[in-house]
């Protein structure tokens, strides 16, 4: 099975990061119990300096080349990356997307409506290049301008109402899509290091996310446990 990450600034993480994909990586090692990859068309983590995704800085030596392809990228949403999916599935043929998307659409291009009609765009045109792909969407998890801007926080909570009608309107016995549960006990205040982007601890739940959701309705791998 072919897995393949996308997402924004929480997926692609920051030179010095661990990131959830590598937690995920470990995860996948651990339980999956058959052969798989991990791919996409981009390895780099974000330089902050430089302004830039031209950082290999990883926060973990262990983390191989091989397991650190994504298609996800710092400030970028569904809008930037619907143009993409189409050309990356096909061309690293995934199996598997593992979506955590929303945040930086809300934040600064669309709204809630428009953001699903985003959604459902990018699902469609990943099935276009492969009609039996699976997909784990995460919602818009916690974050700080969600704390404190009551008008952005009800966009976000609409958007997620409309993520998860999408998830059940689209899914289908040969292309499942499933909805992942926001991790209950994240808390940005423990688990990001500035109100967003996820810490360590935040990088676990976010992987345990997906990895439970994946268990828990396809039986795929095991139920997520933290590793260091």
């Amino acid at each position: 099975m072919r897995f393949m990450f996308v997402g924004d600034s929480m997926t692609i993480g920051h030179a010095g990061d661990f990131t959830w994909r590598y937690r995920m990586w470990q995860h996948l090692n651990a339980s999956f119990g058959g052969p798989y990859r991990i791919v996409g068309p981009r390895t780099e983590v974000y330089d902050l300096l430089a302004e830039a995704p031209v950082s290999h800085a990883y926060g973990a030596p262990d983390f191989p080349p091989a397991a650190r392809r994504h298609l996800a990228g710092w400030g970028e949403g569904w809008q930037h990356l619907t143009p993409l999916i189409r050309d990356a599935v096909s061309t690293y043929r995934a199996d598997l997307l593992l979506i955590s998307l929303g945040l930086i659409d809300l934040g600064f291009y669309t709204n809630s409506a428009q953001t699903a009609d985003r959604a459902r765009l990018f699902l469609a045109e990943a099935r276009a290049a492969n009609p039996r792909i699976r997909a784990v969407l995460l919602p818009v998890i916690p974050n700080v301008r969600a704390d404190t801007d009551p008008a952005f926080a009800a966009e976000v909570a609409r958007f997620n109402e409309l993520l998860a009608k999408a998830v059940a309107d689209l899914d289908q016995a040969g292309s499942p899509l499933l909805l992942a549960s926001r991790p209950p006990s994240y808390d940005i205040r423990r688990d990001t290091y500035d109100g967003t982007h996820p810490a360590p601890s935040g990088e676990h739940k976010l992987a345990g996310a997906f990895a439970d959701a994946m268990y828990e309705a396809w039986g795929l791998g095991a139920r997520y446990e933290a590793r260091t």
